[in-house]
């Protein structure tokens, strides 16, 4: 896979943003952002009719973009929605039954912390893992102890060449850090969604992104 669609990777449900995520979504786009997953989990997320109708338009902003556009989790809004990819939990569906159900150009992530998690991704055929939290998050609920930039570079060390995306209150302040670690690109949820101004937010990441040689 092109490794550059992974450098800005954000993510967004309808409850990480007080504002239209399809207003905040575009801002992001238009700020150079290079990939966008829905992830609709958490207090307050839609679920049913209008999770699928939030994602379909989400979507649509993506498509008349060209950004690439990910679903968290649910294989079967993926599969309906025709999404460029998907990314799972070490908890979710296994990346080879996805495999087995998704078209082949679908691209897979996997969350990995762990070295053997890692290896387990590289062999059920996952395009990328996201490895974090590198840093305190309040975004996910249920959010574990930071791993912090050393776990990418300790997954480089021993020899991971599968692309790695950091992830885990990463903003305009730490993003060096993950990158210098070895990661390919940096995935961000409240950085962007709950800035004020999301595609100056999106364009000083990016700044960062060029000046550590992504995205360039």
């Amino acid at each position: 896979m092109n490794r550059h669609i992974l450098s800005l990777y954000f993510i967004m449900g309808s409850n990480n943003t007080n504002e239209s995520p399809v207003h905040v979504l575009q801002q992001a786009i238009e700020g150079g952002i290079t990939c966008f997953q829905f992830r609709e989990k958490g207090h307050g997320a839609l679920v049913g009719k209008e999770k699928q109708q939030l994602a379909r338009e989400l979507q649509q902003v993506c498509q008349a973009n060209g950004v690439p556009f990910f679903v968290n989790d649910d294989l079967k809004l993926a599969l309906e929605l025709e999404a460029d990819g998907i990314h799972v939990g070490q908890d979710d569906i296994p990346v080879r039954e996805i495999k087995k159900l998704a078209p082949a150009s679908m691209l897979v992530g996997v969350s990995a912390k762990t070295l053997e998690e890692a290896k387990s991704a590289v062999e059920d055929g996952a395009d990328y893992i996201g490895t974090g939290p590198m840093f305190i998050t309040s975004t996910k609920e249920d959010a574990d102890v930071p791993v912090g930039p050393e776990r990418i570079r300790f997954l480089r060390e021993e020899g991971m060449t599968l692309p790695i995306v950091g992830i885990g209150g990463i903003d305009e302040k730490n993003a060096h850090h993950v990158l210098e670690a070895g990661a390919d690109g940096i995935a961000v949820i409240s950085a962007i969604s709950m800035s004020r101004h999301p595609k100056q937010a999106t364009s000083d990441l990016k700044k960062i992104l060029m000046e550590n040689g992504r995205n360039e």
